[in-house]
């Protein structure tokens, strides 16, 4: 489970599925008869000693279509997986369509210039970036400045694009300029309802379909004009951050400079909270409360406040409030807690960029659990939450849809 083999493990939360996956099938009780080697059906009790005929036999009556609690999924992974397998199948088809129509309706063009020109009606506007500087400075007192500055840099950049994108493909439409290669793309994904490679090239990861992802664009600079407007909230949306890491930096960053202590000795303890966040009027003293987050694999129990089984057939969950809380020298729990990761996306993957920081993964975020639990997973470390890790328990700032 160590090894790096074949490039699937390339990290610690990597090697802590696989060594999760290992331990469940090698250990010392597979040497015995009554040993199952899954749950759930008989057919998987480890089998006594028998010829090769006889344990091929035996592997031959193996369910063909296994449920998913034989790899310690929920009930739930198998909608998971049919729906992949239906949009694969949808993207498949929607590449195969032509290009010219042919009967009746509308035009290819025609239906493109009409998307093409709802989402310049949108009018996204550029952030004054000369007039947040001076409202917003430099502090050293106050990193949050500097985060709200360069996220409004990032999201003008990817607006420029969009804007000017859309205005060219418009003109080219109309026979006004050529319709070039990057144009000709954009028109092909603007009639399949995907969004253009241009814009996911300047935007923060996303799965999401161009009709929501448009709309989650405009939440997310509603979110950045409303800081910029009445200034920072008492509660943070982590979803609507281009670049979350920097967020999170800029808060242990405030609690360092504030008590003047390293900010390598500060790390997060973290507190799931009760109140919604539309209630919250102020944030907490120290750290930052933060929302937006959604869960899947299990859910929050409200009663109890620690991690249950997933409903069935409710893939995600929203999560509550959380309330990222510095503290110097901090002593990580050693029972009680999963280490659950937090990315951006369901794709759980990302590429490492020149910050140093996955494109994907965002934190990790230590939940309550009832679950046999008895330490993190650190280097090497073999004690921590096998059963959430099996049921492939996550955190997402977005979802697909």
């Amino acid at each position: 489970g160590h090894i790096n083999y074949g490039g699937r493990i390339t990290d610690d939360w990597d090697r802590r599925c696989a060594l999760t996956t290992l331990m469940s099938i090698m250990n010392e009780s597979i040497m015995g008869d009554d040993f199952m080697l899954a749950p759930g059906n008989e057919c998987y009790r480890s089998p006594p000693t028998s010829t090769v005929a006889e344990y091929t036999e035996r592997i031959a009556g193996f369910p063909l279509n296994p449920h998913p609690n034989v790899f310690g999924l929920h009930a739930n992974a198998d909608i998971t997986c049919a729906q992949n397998e239906t949009a694969e199948l949808c993207a498949i088809m929607l590449s195969l369509q032509p290009k010219v129509s042919t009967g009746g309706g509308k035009s290819r063009e025609e239906i493109i210039g009409e998307v093409a020109s709802a989402l310049q009606a949108r009018q996204l506007k550029l952030f004054p970036l000369d007039d947040i500087v001076e409202r917003y400075p430099l502090s050293y007192e106050q990193s949050m400045n500097t985060v709200l500055s360069q996220e409004c840099m990032r999201y003008n950049k990817l607006i420029r694009i969009y804007n000017k994108s859309l205005a060219d493909l418009l003109k080219a439409l109309k026979g006004l300029i050529v319709m070039s290669a990057d144009l000709e793309a954009m028109a092909t994904s603007l009639f399949s309802n995907q969004v253009p490679a241009t814009w996911s090239k300047a935007a923060y990861p996303s799965l999401k379909p161009l009709a929501a992802w448009v709309e989650d664009l405009v939440q997310r600079i509603g979110f950045l004009q409303n800081w910029n407007d009445t200034g920072p909230p008492p509660t943070y949306w982590i979803s609507g951050f281009f670049f979350p890491q920097a967020f999170l930096t800029g808060t242990l960053q405030n609690y360092a400079r504030k008590y003047k202590v390293a900010i390598d000795t500060v790390a997060f303890a973290f507190h799931v909270k009760a109140q919604a966040s539309t209630d919250v009027a102020t944030g907490p003293e120290d750290g930052c409360f933060i929302h937006g987050f959604f869960l899947e694999g299990a859910t929050w129990d409200t009663e109890r406040y620690l991690l249950s089984e997933a409903r069935p057939k409710e893939l995600y969950s929203e999560f509550p409030m959380l309330w990222l809380k510095p503290e110097q020298d901090r002593v990580a729990p050693t029972q009680g807690v999963y280490a659950c990761p937090a990315y951006k996306t369901a794709t759980r993957a990302g590429t490492l960029s020149t910050t140093g920081h996955s494109t994907n993964f965002v934190l990790m975020v230590e939940l309550p659990s009832d679950k046999p639990c008895s330490g993190l997973f650190q280097k090497y470390a073999e004690t921590y939450s096998a059963h959430w890790i099996q049921r492939a328990v996550a955190l997402f700032t977005t979802l697909s849809y």
